[in-house]
């Protein structure tokens, strides 16, 4: 009796094992059509719209919104967005919430989990005018 106890607490304190990397088919498959929230340390992060033809929109949740694409290199998600000429790749898995994106597949660096999922449309400002 005394070990069937045990046994679910040993799960419980076991770590949790690496998802393997999403390959683009399989990324795409979870996110086309998709507007993703994602956190990051407990705190609301972006916004990320993904679109047809591996086109997406990101925004900081400030409103002010860029545009981008995506494509696989090796066991990462790049993405290379309007005004921005360095690339940002990520290693994308799916856990038990959702997706986890580690940046540059680094443990040292950030790593974004998906907060929730909402259909509503993306805050975006129009382009700023000046005088």
């Amino acid at each position: 009796m005394m070990r069937r106890a045990l046994i679910p607490l040993c799960l419980l304190a076991a770590p949790t094992l690496a998802q393997e990397p999403m390959t683009a088919e399989a990324f795409d498959a979870y996110t086309r059509g998709k507007t993703l929230y994602y956190g990051y340390d407990g705190k609301a992060y972006g916004v990320e719209r993904y679109l047809d033809d591996r086109r997406v929109i990101w925004s900081f949740l400030d409103g002010k919104c860029q545009e981008g694409v995506w494509y696989q290199q090796d066991e990462q998600i790049c993405f290379v967005y309007e005004d921005h000429l360095d690339v940002q790749c990520w290693a994308f898995s799916l856990g038990p919430r959702g997706l986890v994106a580690r940046f540059e597949n680094s443990p040292d660096e950030t790593e974004l989990y998906e907060a929730q999922e909402n259909d509503a449309e993306m805050l975006c400002y129009g382009p700023e005018v000046g005088v």
